[in-house]
């Protein structure tokens, strides 16, 4: 049984379908007080089905430092029915250094910016920074965690910690590294790596200070090739503000090994604490952990 009504028109509760018929400019008005015209007749009228339940969503909160530029590129890993919910640390003016990732990490802004996330109800909350995480050792990444869930998310994740995760779940222990930094932060993330007893077997910086996001595919994928070594088990792409989403299946396919990156390791932990899996095209870390999963 079908049932036909105007927008405005109350519900009945015996209506198993129902229409909403709008013209082009989306104003029922018109067709109010005469029968409407069958849809497939009038070009400019739109049928909306109520017959479908209204798809529900999870939430994932993402605090990101304050110059991050790539929220569309952690949404590309996002299933339809789970939103982001992002947000800003608040501004430090110091170019990418050492002293620019310690203030990052700052505990109160953390968790400031956490209670900040809290009224559309997260499931779980992600800090989207990978320098920030890893500048002060694996000690420091612990107590960012705590801040997080402190402040009151009923899960956490950073992404170093989310780094470390990805490389237990693949067995890796020795590791290439490419980043976008100046020395000084790299050896902060070869030091962390060290932490957790992961050996850096090489690793390429780019020296830059600023503007990290406008990096193109084409130095990226240099640098990763520039950095691979027989010996490396894995190559890390570090810092959230690079663009690596369309680029870590082709150099997979390229070095014969798996290629992880900053928001790549950030989304798959976050989505794996609330039971979901990244949307992802031929990426070893997704693939190889969904099967373990299904196993």
């Amino acid at each position: 049984m079908r049932i036909d009504r105007h927008a405005g028109d109350p519900a009945r509760g015996d209506d198993r379908e129902e229409r909403v018929l709008l013209d082009h400019a989306g104003d029922p008005a018109p067709l109010l007080g005469r029968t409407p015209p069958a849809p497939d007749t009038q070009p400019n009228v739109v049928e909306l089905s109520a017959v479908a339940d209204t798809p529900r969503q999870s939430g994932v909160g993402v605090v990101a430092p304050y110059d991050f530029a790539l929220d569309r590129e952690l949404w590309r890993w996002a299933p339809d029915d789970v939103s982001l919910y992002v947000t800003r640390l608040p501004f430090v003016p110091v170019p990418v250094t050492v002293d620019q990732a310690a203030a990052l990490s700052d505990g109160t802004n953390v968790a400031r910016a956490t209670r900040d996330l809290l009224a559309p109800e997260p499931l779980v909350v992600a800090y989207a920074c990978a320098s920030g995480s890893f500048v002060n050792g694996a000690d420091g990444e612990r107590l960012l965690w705590k801040s997080i869930v402190d402040a009151g998310a009923p899960a956490a994740v950073t992404t170093s910690g989310a780094l470390i995760r990805a490389l237990d779940a693949l067995g890796v222990r020795r590791l290439a590294v490419v980043t976008p930094y100046v020395d000084s932060v790299t050896e902060r993330l070869t030091g962390y790596l060290g932490d957790h007893r992961v050996e850096t077997v090489s690793g390429v910086g780019l020296g830059l200070l600023n503007h990290i996001w406008k990096v193109a595919y084409s130095e990226v994928v240099q640098a990763v090739r520039d950095a691979d070594r027989p010996e490396a088990e894995a190559v890390f792409i570090s810092c959230t503000n690079v663009l690596t989403y369309d680029i870590i299946a082709p150099l997979e396919r390229m070095l014969g090994k798996p290629v992880l990156a900053a928001n790549q390791v950030t989304m798959w932990a976050a989505l794996q604490a609330i039971g979901r899996r990244p949307v992802a095209h031929g990426q070893h870390l997704v693939d190889a952990t969904d099967r373990t999963t299904a196993a």
